[in-house]
């Protein structure tokens, strides 16, 4: 019998739900498994986070056999999924901070707040620059994005009489589809306004392809306006969406480290 069997054998018997620990307890004094882990309680726990409703991370497997039905102190209880709990759910249930988490989980959390925080220094960076420099890296996000036939296709127009296109991008050779770019780097709380883009749909003229990007963000008239366009077809970027597309295309960004975070094959040992 595999450590997966004895734990559901476990918690089919005990439908309340089960610590990690008194799970552990249970195999070993029934003998369903001999470990020989230094701390098989870990191992124990391992095996049903991986596999416990809510909880997904890296090493995490798609399919759910298990769930938190309540806690023990800070300690989560587990049950099959699907049974229900003799005891009134815990409504903190997947809130709690629990040192029963497995590394892998903690490095997930970790990583969504270095991106949080990365973010935002993107944000700030952009803001301390020019509003060319913000032209620029504008164009280069679309083109790393994929749009244009080449990494030369795109090009800020530079000029003040441009009639507010900051941008041009060429989806072919002979330039017969453009896409007209607008950037606005405004603080937080300056909203772009319907007018304002009204005015980019105007110096649009025959392009009917737009992206309107700023670091702040699109009061409701603007963004019901460039939905409801029916000539044009308008994308809105916001800051909170350049920022995510910033990093996710890692413009202006270098890796520092690369960690590899591995998951048992349990094909390969037939699990």
């Amino acid at each position: 019998m595999t450590i997966l069997e004895c734990i559901k054998v476990v918690l089919a018997e005990n439908r309340q739900g089960l610590t990690a620990k008194d799970i552990h307890a249970l195999i070993v004094e029934r003998n369903l498994y001999s470990f020989g882990a230094e701390h098989p309680v870990s191992v124990v726990n391992s095996y049903i986070r991986r596999r416990c409703l809510g909880l997904d991370f890296p090493t995490s497997y798609p399919e759910k056999i298990f769930e938190i039905v309540g806690y023990e102190g800070k300690k989560p209880k587990y049950a099959l999924l699907g049974d229900k709990a003799k005891q009134q759910p815990d409504v903190n249930v997947g809130k709690k901070e629990t040192a029963d988490r497995l590394p892998e989980e903690r490095i997930t959390e970790a990583w969504e707040k270095h991106i949080s925080a990365l973010k935002t220094d993107i944000t700030e960076q952009i803001l301390r620059n020019t509003p060319s420099f913000f032209e620029r890296l504008v164009v280069d996000l679309l083109l790393k994005m994929g749009y244009g036939y080449d990494n030369d296709s795109g090009f800020v127009t530079g000029q003040s009489h441009d009639g507010g296109i900051d941008g041009i991008i060429y989806q072919d050779n002979l330039g017969l589809d453009r896409i007209y770019i607008q950037a606005k780097r405004y603080a937080p709380g300056n909203k772009v306004s319907r007018s304002i883009l009204q005015a980019f749909v105007g110096a649009m003229e025959d392009v009917q392809k737009g992206v309107f990007i700023t670091t702040s963000q699109f009061t409701s008239e603007a963004i019901s306006y460039a939905t409801k366009q029916q000539q044009k077809q308008i994308k809105l970027i916001d800051g909170s969406l350049l920022a995510e597309l910033l990093v996710k295309f890692e413009i202006g960004l270098s890796t520092v480290q690369t960690l590899k975070i591995y998951r048992i094959d349990s094909d390969y040992y037939g699990e």
